[in-house]
């Protein structure tokens, strides 16, 4: 099937709005921030919604089922890449990537032979998202220095990598089945490109701190990923994104309230007083 020059542009101008718009966010807000945002479904969002364009809304809900436990790769990718990254520089990013895709590669592998529903998908991304965190426990929060213009540089490796990686999962789509598109459409299509750039740009650090709070905004993208499994077929791809993005967006709220509250909770029992 032939995909028509207008969604490919569609593709390219929406990747590179989301991938520079993260990236404001972490040198201008904080890199925590943007670890939570990593998680909202900007880049499943976008796959999901060009799988359904171009082939149909039913492969494209079955496949978001897939997603759901598709979601592990994905930590499994930070977490390979947080621990063959360690250095500073290209060297550090190219370790980081390798060791990254390995462990993605290895997860998906096991997942895309698991006949997954949405509990049991839900479920598994979710005892994946409690393992991580506690690994990540001691890693430190690390805000970014440097704050000003990006260099065109970076601006064209953002956009490029992000489309690019559009490109391939909504190409793969066609010719593999729903698992593994499902699962590709999990891949972190804009917290990938940033990690890189922010790991180039201000070493590992702050990437580090970014792969610490990814799991805690899963919670989001499970919520869209088990909307439109829902909804695709019977609302439609408009509505059922603009669906998905609500209860996606509810959940971010309501989890980032609980974090206040928990803070408030340790900062009151650290000063009783």
């Amino acid at each position: 099937m032939e995909v028509p020059l207008t969604l490919q542009i569609a593709k390219l101008v929406i990747s590179i709005g989301i991938v520079l718009g993260l990236s404001m966010i972490a040198e201008r807000v904080s890199t925590r921030v943007a670890g939570l945002l990593s998680g909202y479904p900007l880049g499943t969002a976008i796959a999901l919604f060009f799988i359904g364009l171009e082939l149909s809304p039913r492969f494209a809900a079955e496949s978001a089922v897939h997603t759901l436990a598709g979601f592990t790769s994905t930590l499994a990718l930070g977490g390979g890449y947080l621990l063959c990254g360690r250095r500073n520089g290209l060297a550090g990013v190219l370790t980081g990537t390798a060791g990254g895709l390995l462990c993605w590669l290895a997860a998906s592998a096991i997942l895309a032979q698991i006949e997954f529903n949405r509990l049991s998908g839900t479920l598994t991304t979710l005892a994946a998202i409690l393992a991580f965190t506690w690994l990540y426990r001691r890693v430190p929060d690390t805000r970014t220095t440097a704050k000003g213009r990006f260099s065109w540089w970076a601006l064209a490796f953002r956009s490029g990598l992000a489309a690019a990686i559009i490109f391939v999962i909504t190409g793969l789509a066609h010719v593999v089945p729903t698992a593994w598109a499902g699962i590709l459409a999990a891949f972190p299509v804009t917290m990938y490109p940033f990690l890189v750039i922010l790991h180039l740009t201000h070493g590992i650090a702050p990437a580090a701190t970014v792969i610490k709070h990814y799991p805690a905004g899963l919670g989001s993208l499970l919520s869209y990923a088990l909307c439109v499994s829902l909804t695709y077929t019977s609302l439609g791809l408009g509505l059922g994104t603009l669906l998905g993005f609500v209860v996606a967006t509810l959940w971010l709220l309501l989890w980032t309230r609980l974090q206040r509250w928990w803070q408030s909770r340790k900062t009151a029992e650290l000063n009783p007083n």
